[in-house]
């Protein structure tokens, strides 16, 4: 059965049981500009600005893809409007979210996406490009200077592609107007965002020009934030439950979970949205929040996807029907990743852990495995190796975070325990395959090379011998035992 492409001249057709903005969309003029206009930004931070536009209409979000245009050809013929649809175990509800005016492309729309971020009423620029999206090491948090895109828009910095090039150029066009800097607000699971950004950035711009390089580090505001919403990718299943629901072909809906958590820095000099109003939580401890999430979520969920993959668990709620899994990733939390953790000002971290897993286990989300595993060399500095750097300074144990950073290496393998190959998809992908591909099934050479890439591990992990010794007879057993009889021995 066809369906009316979502509108706004179709918003009427709606049921009245779906939700849809309480605003009139003509009136709200920009305010911020989000870079990285994928799912867990339309699934997050975007439905709190559509909830805040009823009150204050100024805080429109102009949205740009840094590369794929298959966002803006998506939503574009839809007005930018799109289907928000929460899927938890009592059923699903629908939401039409319409805060995005404006959907760009950088390759096409470099100049357009600048002038928009030189606007006056922008005051925030938002990001969610992920850990890789920042042109920097994982390892020490610093711009990778010689990362190909940062070298490119050096030699042409007013036409630039990445992160820190696009928000330099855009500083400095405001600055050369007389404007005050907008507040760049990161989104992503880096340690220490807004501090780790500001480095970024801060040290682009002095390689373009040491005063920029001075006004950016001293005037520009970097709001650190943690953020927290599970969003798997849309599938073609997804659009036909959502237009039965709706009446409405909507080209990219959003699938999410219920729970939601966003809490930001109050560093916006030029005025931010009125967060607390639409449940953000305002605080001055968001190193605290982060560093639980990333460590107590983030890792375990990493985890658990580079050991369900290899059993052949597509999904996640899948692979928490595996009782041996679950209760690997439980101790793991409990034993060795909630001794890092302050518990000054967070409540309850033994329910945190258990509104995890229960997370985790829900039926309604197809999270694929291979999703989360993807861009491990990014992903491990924060989620795991936090831990790991504590838990070795204390003297503690890191079994079983040594368990889980040998699943990762059993992934860099390239084929799970049936011989079915995967794409690493990886910015490290061809030196990991390397590594493997020479050492082969041998767990002693595998574990040894992996552990020596510094882009990873950093000096001070790839030489102690302390991490080689949890990480290789872990890897072993995955390569000789296999994941499920590995985990099953573990509580033997």
């Amino acid at each position: 059965m066809s369906h009316p492409r979502l509108s706004n001249a179709t918003l009427a057709r709606l049921p009245a049981g779906i939700g849809r903005p309480a605003y009139d969309r003509a009136a709200v003029t920009p305010g911020i500009v989000h870079l990285g206009i994928g799912a867990f930004h339309r699934a997050h931070q975007a439905p709190v600005i559509d909830t805040l536009l009823a009150a204050d209409p100024s805080w429109g979000i102009v949205a740009a893809s840094l590369r794929s245009p298959a966002t803006r050809d998506a939503l574009a013929p839809q007005d930018g409007l799109y289907t928000l649809a929460v899927a938890g175990g009592e059923g699903t509800s629908h939401r039409v979210i319409g805060c995005v005016s404006e959907l760009l492309v950088v390759p096409a729309d470099r100049q357009r996406l600048l002038a928009r971020m030189a606007d006056p009423r922008v005051r925030i620029v938002s990001l969610t490009v992920s850990e890789k999206g920042y042109c920097h090491d994982p390892a020490t948090g610093r711009l990778a200077e010689d990362h190909p895109l940062v070298q490119a828009d050096l030699a042409s910095p007013h036409e630039p592609s990445s992160v820190p090039g696009l928000i330099v150029e855009a500083l400095a066009r405001r600055r050369a107007a007389g404007l005050a800097p907008f507040a760049v607000m990161p989104c992503d699971n880096l340690p220490a965002n807004g501090a780790t950004v500001r480095r970024i950035v801060a040290r682009f711009a002095s390689l373009r020009d040491a005063d920029l390089g001075r006004f950016v580090d001293g005037e520009v505001a970097f709001p650190a934030t943690m953020v927290d919403r599970i969003t798997p990718a849309t599938t073609d299943a997804d659009r036909a439950a959502i237009a039965a629901a709706t009446g409405l072909e909507d080209a990219w809906p959003v699938v999410t979970e219920p729970f939601s958590q966003w809490v930001v820095e109050d560093r916006f000099p030029a005025g931010r949205p009125d967060f607390a109003s639409a449940g953000v939580t305002v605080s001055d401890k968001v190193p605290a929040y982060e560093r639980m999430k990333i460590r107590l979520l983030n890792g375990p969920h990493s985890t658990l996807a580079y050991l369900a993959v290899q059993m052949g668990r597509e999904t996640v709620a899948e692979a928490m029907h595996d009782l041996h899994l679950v209760r690997f990733l439980a101790m793991m939390m409990r034993d060795e990743i909630e001794p890092t953790l302050t518990r000054d000002g967070l409540g309850d971290l033994t329910g945190y852990r258990h509104a995890t897993l229960k997370r985790f286990a829900n039926p309604a989300l197809r999270h694929r495995t291979r999703q989360i595993a993807m861009d491990g060399s990014q992903k491990l500095p924060q989620r795991l190796l936090g831990s790991v750097r504590d838990r070795l300074a204390a003297g503690a144990p890191i079994d079983r975070l040594g368990l889980a950073l040998a699943a990762w290496m059993r992934w860099v393998v390239g084929t799970d325990e049936a011989g079915k190959p995967h794409d690493l998809n990886d910015p490290l992908a061809p030196k990991l395959s390397a590594i493997a591909a020479q050492a082969g099934r041998d767990p002693e050479a595998l574990a040894s090379g992996l552990l020596s890439v510094r882009d990873i591990f950093g000096d001070d992990l790839a030489t102690d011998p302390r991490l080689k010794a949890a990480v290789a007879p872990a890897l072993m057993s995955l390569l000789e035992r296999g994941t499920a009889r590995t985990l099953a021995e573990w509580e033997a």
